[in-house]
């Protein structure tokens, strides 16, 4: 019995362990899936699609009937006054009236619907497109800070190393007694690179975690590699969701223009009234046509098409406009792009082969008793940022082809 119950007690804890504390590291593709699928935004922007399809359902059709009822020619005054049958003409009514806008506007209200699910569509596709960015710049952080990390520890390794050749010297009295500290100073200043490096990573998994859902967010495999084509990236402009998105703008400013238009066209009414007087009098049916008369155009329909066609001007601008800043933007980001890899080429062949040497002619000379100390731990620190710094160069380029792929390019996970 007291085993049933500690089950009945644990098993609910066990529950509510998350899923994500088994969850396993995740590739890059993977991570971009996790993304797409989880994300609450997208979910929120594929809800009001949904809701703007449904409202289109009953763009143009045509308006509920009205239902009218009412007594006609009631006697207030003379003989009949008050009188539901002393006056031939009261009468008991009811009708029924149908308003039939035109055809113009109908045609109008639905391009306008079909326009608001195409800004739809376009803003669920950009949120998608940032998500998908920001998803793949973070995993490609976590990746870079790591390696950074793992490649500071590699210096704790060589110090510890040195501690002993340094005790060794102390014993035999080939070193002075301060050298033992030169060490443990090394030692601190790498403990508060690595408190910095630990923050990145802390922040880098954190914005991964906030992507894919995961709170135990990691990263397995290695980045993809990214080609960076300008002439295909031009060529792929137009299907930019940015400027598939001012594109929606443009058909939803010329609908609202349309509609203005169809406003200027009359709508018409038909009615129809069955009239129940008293038995000694016949009863009456009515039937009529009422057709609106836009007379006053100049003053009324007039000058909202006016303000219709400028804002359906606005918005090409504004197409225009951005094509031309998202080119500009794309050259830029190559310029970074062609910097940030030849910093990389010259911290690989040069500012890190440069630095180990002189790591290494500075602990022989130090071997040698040809130098102190602490210059010869000062080049190994310095071996150890050029290193560090080198991931850092590679991390920028990695992050520009990632950038410039998946803001102007059509990369899906």
């Amino acid at each position: 019995m007291r085993l049933i119950v500690r089950l009945m007690v644990l098993t609910p804890l066990l529950a509510a362990i998350p899923c994500a504390a088994l969850a396993e590291p995740l590739t890059f593709d993977a991570a971009l899936r996790h993304a797409t699928n989880k994300a609450p935004s997208l979910k929120a922007g594929m809800a009001g699609v949904d809701a703007t399809r449904s409202a289109a359902v009953a763009a143009g059709r045509l308006p509920d009937p009205t239902l009218s009822v009412g007594i006609d020619n009631f006697p207030v005054s003379g003989p009949p006054a008050f009188s539901f049958t002393r006056e031939s003409m009261t009468m008991a009514r009811i009708g029924i009236e149908q308003p039939f806008p035109n055809p113009a506007k109908r045609r109008a209200q639905r391009s306008r619907a079909q326009a608001g699910i195409g800004v739809a569509e376009a803003d669920l596709a950009v949120e998608a497109q940032n998500l998908r960015l920001e998803t793949a710049l973070a995993w490609v952080d976590l990746y870079y800070a790591k390696r950074r990390l793992a490649q500071l520890q590699v210096l704790d390794q060589s110090l510890g190393e040195l501690q002993a050749t340094v005790s060794a010297r102390l014993a035999s009295g080939a070193a002075r007694p301060s050298a033992a500290l030169e060490p443990d100073q090394l030692r601190a200043a790498v403990a508060d690179r690595r408190s910095e490096l630990t923050a990145d990573v802390a922040k880098a998994q954190a914005r991964l975690a906030r992507f894919t859902g995961d709170p135990l967010a990691d990263v397995s495999g290695d980045p993809p590699i990214l080609e960076v084509d300008r002439a295909r990236l031009i060529a792929g402009l137009a299907s930019l969701p940015t400027l598939q998105a001012l594109d929606a703008g443009v058909g939803a400013a010329d609908a609202e223009t349309e509609l203005a238009r169809a406003d200027k066209r009359p709508d018409w009414r038909v009615s129809t009234s069955y009239g129940r007087r008293d038995p000694a009098y016949g009863d009456m049916v009515s039937v009529g046509i009422s057709i609106d008369l836009p007379f006053f155009s100049k003053r009324r329909q007039d000058p909202r098409i006016a303000a219709r066609a400028s804002e359906a001007e606005r918005a090409r601008l504004m197409r225009t406009g951005g094509e031309q800043q998202i080119v500009a933007a794309l050259d830029g980001d190559l310029a970074d792009h062609v910097m940030h890899h030849q910093r990389l080429m010259n911290a690989r062949n040069t500012l890190v082969p440069l630095a180990k040497r002189r790591a290494e002619l500075d602990m022989a000379s130090y071997a040698a008793g040809k130098l102190d100390l602490g210059s010869a731990l000062l080049s190994t620190l310095a071996l150890a940022e050029a290193e560090v710094d080198a991931l850092s160069r590679e991390d920028d380029v990695a992050r520009d082809a990632i950038r410039i792929n998946f803001t102007y390019g059509e990369m899906r996970p």
